[in-house]
């Protein structure tokens, strides 16, 4: 007789030590763009977690190289669409320290104020959109309504509701309309006078906390293994931001008024308390500002530049404390009109790459909320 083989087929529970490889995205609600994750998991248990980036990429780096000063702008306030006004700031510092010039009083109060009010609209977002992520669907009518509030007066002085393209080398493209700053003060007021409402609502529900407590620890070696920056940062002790630091607009000027929020535990509830505590201190920031703008002698927003400006050789790095961490722009000039190399250093890239970190060992339950949490924008990722 023959010898026989004996093979044995794995049925249901036998499955349960295969790891499956799970792909989120690439388009997914809460990645506030393109974003693909590729995790390994055991059963319900992430074991391993990829970013996989690129989807959105559209090379601005070697488009800046084929664009003058002012076109750079243009391309350089796009890739975090919710930070326009702070991405165009970055490059225009750039140049400036470049040329060695000396912007006007009124434009460096005028755009520490716009930089704050556009903080405040970036965290806004968030602030709504994150609650909705983890089935919440209330907050995010409150953050679109004090959205518009503030919209309104930033489409007034610059003409556009998202990409202001409102920044110039030496200054401001213009000064403010007739009974702007009135107008501006009235919406801040009446901003600020609803922000209980994220306290309330969303602080205060204990879901909201359930999901978020204890949940994405985020260790201060990390922050600076990964190199993140923004609220992310602070809410696990790192106690950095580049407006008291290293000042530049009139942040100098407003020491008094600037807070620096920190938080220790590093989890996802830290970080929203951080962005919420934040938007509150970005409001005062605001207020600051008008009242200083209001009592500076009339005088001229911008310098008078050449009709071709051109940088002299050299190279430099301006960096800003953007609403989702640090920007920065190393330009390096070969006294042509265009730069020999602009590179762009956006927060959500760096911040991103913590996901690595905090996804292995949880659950795909909580995936959504740690990733939610880290406050990006898959546009400043992929740049």
């Amino acid at each position: 007789m023959a010898p026989t083989s004996e093979t044995t087929v794995g049925i249901g529970g036998a499955a349960e030590s295969t790891d499956m490889v799970l792909n989120i995205g690439p388009q997914h609600p809460s990645t506030h763009g393109v974003l693909r994750l590729r995790l390994v998991l055991d059963g319900e248990r992430i074991q391993h977690a990829e970013p996989v980036i690129g989807y959105m990429h559209r090379g601005a780096e070697k488009l800046f190289e084929a664009r003058d000063y002012r076109q750079i702008i243009m391309l350089a306030n796009r890739h975090d669409w919710l930070s326009a006004f702070s991405n165009e700031l970055g490059v225009v510092l750039a140049v400036e320290r470049m040329l060695g010039m000396e912007v006007p009083e009124r434009a460096v109060w005028t755009r520490t104020l716009l930089a704050e009010l556009n903080r405040v609209l970036n965290h806004l977002m968030f602030l709504g959109s994150y609650p909705l992520e983890l089935g919440g669907i209330t907050p995010v009518f409150h953050a679109f309504h004090e959205r518009e509030q503030l919209q309104t007066v930033m489409e007034e002085v610059s003409g556009g509701r998202m990409h202001y393209m409102f920044n110039r080398v030496g200054g401001l493209k213009e000064d403010l309309p007739a009974g702007w700053l009135a107008r501006a003060r009235h919406a801040v007021a009446d901003v600020r006078s609803r922000m209980d409402v994220y306290d309330r609502l969303v602080l205060g529900n204990e879901i909201f906390r359930g999901r978020t407590r204890g949940v994405g620890v985020l260790s201060r070696e990390a922050v600076h293994a990964y190199g993140v920056s923004g609220p992310i940062a602070r809410a696990s002790g790192v106690d950095f931001d580049l407006r008291r630091d290293e000042p530049y607009l009139a942040y100098g000027e407003l020491r008094d008024t600037l807070k620096v929020v920190t938080r220790e535990d590093g989890d996802c509830l830290a970080r929203f308390e951080c962005l919420l505590e934040q938007t509150h201190n970005s409001l005062e920031l605001a207020e600051a500002c008008l009242d200083r703008i209001a009592h500076l002698a009339p005088g001229p927003i911008n310098q008078r530049l050449p009709k071709v400006l051109k940088a002299p050789e050299g190279a430099t790095y301006a960096w800003t404390e953007n609403p989702l961490g640090l920007n920065g722009y190393y330009l390096v000039s070969k006294g042509e009109k265009t730069p020999y190399r602009l590179k762009l250093r956006s927060a959500s890239f760096n911040n991103i790459q913590a996901l690595t970190e905090l996804l292995p060992g949880t659950l795909v339950a909580d995936m959504v909320a740690i990733l939610g949490s880290l406050f990006f924008v898959v546009g400043d990722i992929d740049k």
